[in-house]
């Protein structure tokens, strides 16, 4: 069975971030699902995901910094997501490139897991 498509405005959530974030599609593509737009394994820059609130990620240097202030007690600072591009599991194309669909994930250049809580529809793609 395929998985539903993910636009504008699902719910994304890093295995190290303290709070879901939604996720923004630019209408480039001009491909809408549900009356969204879509989005695809490219949709992992900043403009896409602002921030999963605070980071709990040692790897992360601010903070293994604020951590080793407070002597070793875990500190969170604010996330800054770095994200590669989704690993997809759809052969649709969007814009030349995968679909984004529900059970694709990515990670973070700090070790965090993405996945997609809400896609945001329930049309599939294939």
């Amino acid at each position: 069975m395929a998985d539903p498509a993910v636009v504008a405005g699902a719910l994304v959530q890093c295995s190290f971030g303290l709070a879901p974030a939604s996720l923004a599609v630019l209408p480039v593509d001009m491909v809408n699902v549900e009356g969204r737009p879509a989005a695809n394994v490219t949709c992992c820059e900043m403009v896409n995901v602002a921030t999963f609130g605070m980071c709990t990620s040692l790897a992360n240097p601010e903070v293994a910094a604020a951590t080793a202030a407070a002597l070793g007690v875990l500190t969170p600072m604010p996330c800054v997501p770095m994200l590669a591009p989704w690993i997809p599991v759809s052969t649709t194309l969007i814009g030349g490139s995968p679909a984004l669909v529900a059970g694709s994930t990515c990670v973070c250049a700090y070790g965090g897991v993405v996945e997609i809580l809400m896609p945001g529809s329930t049309h599939t793609l294939e």
